[in-house]
């Protein structure tokens, strides 16, 4: 499926709504330019009729597609019972929200949240509190060991920890007690280990960083050491997880399972923000009333998107989609990297990082190229495109989209 020609090839509406986004909106993103009035599946639609297909899907919020049927049946159902009650009140999706997350993870606890962010904000707090309580680690002595390169969200304590400087600078003073180390180096991380160390927070594969997936056999071994030391091992699937890769969980494909999953965009299916982090009850068991909280955490609303949300994985279909296309993508990515103009592709599934070769442009500049041609991605690090279109997306269509690349790269 091709993009419909444009209704108004001036581009004076699109022009428009940017430049007031400019005059009224912090500049804390570089948004391409392109403004999207609708979306269907894996197809967007601007304020000027142009059509574009979506390879990025909300950096995986959007794993299911644009307006997905039941996701928004689910939640146009429940619109009409109770959206909050806060947690003051019991209500009643929250307890099944709760049972079928908790057994998808294989699992028995649930703290559930809104955003990515706030649930790694509550893995932190989880395992310091499980370190002081549970391990006997002195007081405010807890330390975890994160991984250079990392990205797990944008507040105070987590770019205190990040390696990004635009991520860092001018938010100082940091929050202390996170020591980094070379992601994929299992030595450094074992030197890293004290017996003050309560967690070891990692990504199974970086998005933020270029879908940087870790050298075979890591993650099994970060499980390894981290029972052997008494330390807990916490995966941020927030990116990786609800059938990117081609698995429910990225970990799966190690046979890895962590004590701590953190879990969002794709909860929520892209339609309200949910996140949790799942977890043993000899883990989530350390809280107690008062500790930790949100008013919109684990609303009815959230529990209803997220219920289909889980009942689609269950199918398996998602994560079969995502191998059998992902398998094709990457070789047909492979083939690119044979001409020279992509120096290297990586990934899992349906997940791609793609560097190009900086004599045929920046990330940035690639991307509004493809923008141009009806395809939308994002840039990072340079010369690196994201490619992660929803799991929806048909095989001509994805077909269609890597036709645009070759065009761009003139290859």
């Amino acid at each position: 499926m091709t993009p419909a020609p444009a209704a108004d090839d001036s581009g004076a509406a699109t022009q428009g709504l940017i430049a007031a986004s400019d005059a009224h909106s912090a500049h804390n993103y570089h948004p391409l330019p392109v403004v999207v009035a609708t979306a269907d599946g894996a197809w967007m639609t601007d304020v000027e009729g142009r059509r574009y297909l979506d390879m990025l899907a909300g950096y995986s919020a959007l794993n299911f597609g644009h307006g997905n049927r039941r996701l928004i049946e689910a939640a146009k159902a429940q619109l009409e019972r109770v959206t909050l009650t806060s947690r003051a009140f019991h209500h009643d999706r929250f307890a099944e929200f709760c049972t079928q997350l908790a057994e998808l993870c294989g699992m028995e606890m649930v703290l559930p949240m809104n955003t990515g962010a706030e649930a790694v904000e509550t893995a932190v707090k989880t395992a310091r509190k499980w370190g002081y309580r549970v391990k006997g680690v002195q007081d405010g002595r807890a330390r975890i060991v994160v991984a250079s390169d990392n990205f797990h969200g944008r507040t105070t304590t987590i770019v205190s920890f990040s390696t990004d400087p635009e991520a860092r600078a001018d938010f100082g003073p940091y929050t202390p007690g996170f020591d980094i180390v070379p992601y994929g180096d299992l030595e450094a991380l074992r030197e890293a280990i004290t017996e003050d160390t309560v967690a070891v927070l990692l990504e199974p594969i970086q998005g933020e960083a270029g879908v940087l997936v870790p050298p075979a056999g890591y993650l099994a071994a970060v499980r390894e050491l981290t029972r052997e030391r008494n330390v807990l091992f916490i995966a941020d699937e927030i990116q990786s997880g609800l059938g990117r890769t081609g698995r429910t969980f990225a970990c799966e494909h190690e046979g890895v399972v962590p004590d701590i999953y953190v879990l969002g965009k794709a909860l929520g299916g892209g339609v309200v923000p949910v996140s949790a982090v799942v977890s043993s009850k000899a883990v989530l068991g350390v809280f107690r009333p008062g500790e930790h909280g949100s008013t919109f955490g684990g609303n009815p609303l959230a529990c209803a998107v997220a219920l289909e949300v889980i009942a689609m994985l269950r199918t398996g279909e998602f994560q079969q989609r995502a191998t059998e296309l992902g398998d094709h993508l990457h070789a047909e990515l492979r083939l690119l990297a044979g001409t020279g103009k992509v120096t290297e592709v990586r990934g899992r599934g349906l997940w791609a990082g793609v560097d190009i070769d900086p004599a045929y442009g920046t990330g940035r500049e690639i991307s509004e190229k493809l923008m141009a041609r009806g395809v939308l991605v994002k840039d990072t690090h340079g010369s690196t495109i994201r490619i992660a279109p929803p799991l929806v997306i048909s095989k001509e269509d994805v077909d269609w989209g890597l036709d645009q690349l070759r065009a761009v790269l003139g290859a």
